[in-house]
């Protein structure tokens, strides 16, 4: 990883296409999407719903992550993902979302979030992030992985497994009667024990008709996170550890979200539903 060289943006490829019949969410055109003002707490038909788009989400990013490899361009992953879900009758959530122009975020190693898919070219020992959102039925799922591209330095794959691992254990912590901090806690402290970086200024979100509701999930142990967590809530976690510094730049595109550092960055995201004993995931394929 030594010789790593940093990245820089690329040429956007022509805007993609969404066939008429499909249902655009209602910030599609506009510069914002309009506050989410129900409830956090979904009926059983929307949930319902919620795993449906969710299943959808995750059977897109699975679909671009198999042509992940030394050559490819971001552009290329993002077609993928794009065609699938408008074949499967959904939207790609991000494409027209505050501006946003594709329909998925591809974040490579110093990129905490929201990477713009465009011509750049995945190299050999490459890690990248896969963002992918699908809205159908009125409702979004969204999630994200972090894969490896070719031959991977030990410290990187130690990065995305660890960062993986960290969702797993915030997702058990998941409980009915507990405050939202608990998320973060057992993120924060797993992170802690291999003097990771855990990004704070982004955040998992509440999700459900609204892409973000206005709920926030911190991934540290933030004293103010104090909503007490309910059967049937919503929200995506979806930690941010670095290999330095939790403090990050961001590029002129306005999205690009980069380590202050540099150093490399890995995220892992899933959509839950709260249950009366834990929580399900809505965002398996």
């Amino acid at each position: 990883m030594s010789g790593q060289s940093l990245l820089v943006p690329g040429e956007l490829s022509p805007h993609r296409s969404v066939p008429g019949n499909i249902r655009r969410p209602e910030y599609v055109g506009k510069p914002a999407p309009t506050p989410y003002s129900g409830p956090e707490v979904q009926t059983p038909e929307t949930i319902e719903l919620m795993r449906t788009a969710g299943r959808i989400a995750a059977r897109a990013m699975e679909e671009a992550a198999k042509h992940i490899a030394p050559g490819v361009t971001t552009d290329e992953l993002d077609r993928v993902a794009h065609e699938y879900m408008c074949d499967h009758g959904a939207y790609p959530s991000t494409l027209g979302y505050r501006g946003f122009p594709k329909s998925l975020c591809s974040s490579v190693n110093e990129v905490i979030c929201h990477g713009i898919p465009d011509s750049t070219v995945l190299k050999d020992g490459d890690i990248i992030n896969l963002d992918v959102t699908a809205y159908i039925g009125g409702v979004h799922g969204d999630n994200n992985a972090t894969y490896l591209v070719g031959d991977v330095d030990d410290e990187s794959r130690l990065l995305v497994e660890r960062t993986e691992e960290s969702l797993n254990r915030a997702i058990k912590a998941v409980k009915p009667g507990r405050q939202i901090n608990i998320i973060g806690r057992v993120i924060e402290s797993y992170a802690k024990r291999f003097g990771y970086g855990v990004v704070r200024d982004f955040t998992g979100h509440g999700i459900n008709t609204s892409f973000h509701s206005g709920l926030i999930v911190p991934h540290y142990d933030s004293p103010h996170a104090t909503t007490v967590i309910q059967p049937g809530m919503t929200f995506t976690i979806e930690p941010m550890l670095t290999l330095g510094t939790h403090e990050y730049d961001m590029w002129e595109d306005g999205w690009t979200v980069v380590t202050k550092d540099r150093k490399r960055t890995a995220q892992f995201e899933h959509t839950l539903v709260v249950t009366d004993t834990g929580a399900e995931i809505l965002t398996l394929p």
